[in-house]
């Protein structure tokens, strides 16, 4: 995952740039209103990006179990609502 880029866009949403093996120095800014993060801020961003993926993960997680638990209930597994082509 391009963990750089992603903070990037997180930080500075406008701007467009290209850079190589996910490497800060060799960010190229096409387009940047204010000023260039600093790696400092860009690091501080890619923990964020990280724990907004972890968390997207686990509540993916938690939804398939509520969403299990609901049909489990119904007397239906999901097999069954693939099966009904749902």
């Amino acid at each position: 995952m391009n963990y750089l880029g992603l903070a990037i866009k997180k930080l500075h949403p406008e701007a467009e740039f290209s850079l190589s093996n996910d490497d800060y120095s060799t960010i190229k800014w096409d387009k940047l209103q204010g000023d260039a993060p600093t790696q400092a801020e860009i690091n501080a961003a890619i923990l964020e990006v990280k724990a907004d993926e972890t968390a997207a993960k686990t509540k993916a997680e938690a939804d398939k179990k509520t969403a299990e638990t609901k049909l489990a209930a119904l007397g239906l597994t999901v097999n069954d609502l693939k099966a009904l082509g749902l």
